[in-house]
């Protein structure tokens, strides 16, 4: 069987997804002249979908009722691999910009679509870049247009939780948002960061209920962060939870 989806993914589900990508990519670009808030975030959904589809890979969601309709969040999943934006992409449900690493704008086309889409691209070069930074974030949050920060700042290297980062949270503070954990499993196995072939595994993605603020600075930054966490970890499978 193993052989068999090998030879899936070279002569059909690869060359397909490369194009779709591609496809997504100039869609966004081209219509996110017009509205970037309608073609910054569509293509991709359907794209996220499509190579999950593409893939043969099972999704199951869980916890989409604890969203309120036109309510802005900050989401926070774990972030196992690659697979994680096609999920969060197709599956979330919910119209959002991406803060992303600057340097993920210098990925040829998407970087560019990115950038069209509206998605913020984080300066930690200076004060004034942070704030801009912030500011941008603070604009995009109208109509219920939410946020997708992976606080872990990067893929994991074994498949368990690294130590979330501040960021998030210091702008969910900063913005007195809810913060929504989310737990994503299946994505490590079926493409870790090390890894050059795409294997099958189901996929589970885990809306939990939001966090609101518990009030304003530091403190509200800090408990927030350590029960963002814990709540992420409980619907991680047991062998990539963080020991």
């Amino acid at each position: 069987m193993k052989i068999l989806y090998a030879i899936y993914q070279i002569c059909f589900a690869l060359p397909i997804a490369l194009l779709l990508t591609i496809l997504t990519a100039l869609i966004t670009i081209v219509g996110s002249m017009f509205n970037a808030h309608f073609w910054g975030y569509w293509p991709a959904h359907i794209w996220g979908r499509l190579v999950c589809t593409l893939f043969l890979l099972p999704v199951k969601i869980e916890g989409k009722e604890h969203l309120h309709p036109r309510t802005s969040y900050v989401f926070v999943p774990n972030h196992q691999g690659a697979f994680d934006i096609f999920l969060v992409y197709g599956y979330l449900g919910r119209n959002f910009k991406w803060m992303m690493k600057k340097g993920l704008r210098n990925i040829p086309l998407v970087g560019k679509a990115c950038e069209s889409g509206g998605h913020i691209f984080v300066d930690r070069s200076s004060p004034s870049k942070i704030k801009a930074t912030m500011e941008k974030a603070e604009a995009s949050l109208v109509d219920g247009v939410s946020l997708v920060v992976f606080p872990e700042g990067a893929r994991t290297h074994d498949g368990r939780m690294i130590p979330f980062k501040r960021g998030a949270f210091m702008l969910a503070d900063d913005l007195q948002l809810a913060v929504v954990p989310v737990s994503i499993n299946g994505s490590f196995r079926v493409l870790p960061r090390s890894g050059k072939w795409i294997h099958w595994s189901p996929l589970r993605m885990t809306i939990h209920a939001p966090i609101p603020p518990k009030g304003k600075g530091a403190e509200n930054i800090r408990l927030t962060m350590e029960e963002s966490y814990r709540v992420v970890a409980s619907g991680v499978d047991e062998e990539q939870a963080q020991a």
